[in-house]
């Protein structure tokens, strides 16, 4: 995700500028990652809690400053106060739902068979990852599905970045025990997931 940031930060000054097609990019960039966070929070309620969150995002885009990665973590702190609000009017714990296959596609070519392959390994994931303590399932959701940093996963949840690395380790360390894996030791950075090939 933070491949895109540097689109996303020109299309965010953009569409700060009334460019409405602008608005459209930051959105499908932001997208997906944001209803996968919110789903994890809310369950089958995900789409109308993220389209408030989208609505208020548009009302107040003019006051937001910053980057790319700021906008993903600005979008992800009103994501999350939507969701929250939601849980208390609805009086419910997060339940779980089905997930829709683009709640991870980010944008590009993808043959039929890794699409079906993606949504099914999605899926699974995030079920898994709502199981895990809320404090771990935030920490991973937005360090993961959204590609925030550690200190940008703090400011949404309102933690120390310190607390909120130890929630996603341990969250992902859960993980890696149900599935059988790995320690999740060298998983992560604290710029995030590492990916294949890069060195510890």
């Amino acid at each position: 995700m933070q491949a895109y940031d540097g689109e996303l930060g020109a299309a965010v000054a953009r569409a700060q500028q009334g460019d409405e097609a602008a608005f459209a990019v930051a959105y499908r960039l932001v997208q997906p990652g944001l209803l996968g966070y919110v789903r994890g929070l809310v369950g089958d309620d995900a789409e109308d809690v993220a389209s408030d969150a989208w609505l208020e995002i548009s009302r107040d885009l003019g006051r937001f400053k910053g980057d790319g990665a700021g906008f993903r973590g600005w979008s992800a702190t009103i994501a999350r106060h939507r969701a929250l609000d939601h849980l208390r009017r609805q009086k419910v714990r997060p339940r779980p739902s089905a997930l829709e296959q683009d709640v991870l596609d980010l944008p590009g070519p993808h043959s039929t068979h890794d699409q079906a392959l993606e949504a099914i390994s999605t899926e699974y994931a995030l079920e898994l990852v709502r199981g895990l303590p809320r404090d771990q399932a935030e920490a991973v959701l937005l360090r993961v599905v959204v590609g925030l940093d550690g200190p940008a996963a703090a400011r949404v949840l309102g933690k120390r970045p310190g607390a909120v690395r130890t929630a996603a380790y341990r969250g992902l360390k859960r993980l890696a025990r149900q599935l059988g894996g790995e320690s999740t030791d060298k998983g992560m950075t604290d710029d995030g997931p590492r990916t294949l090939g890069e060195s510890t």
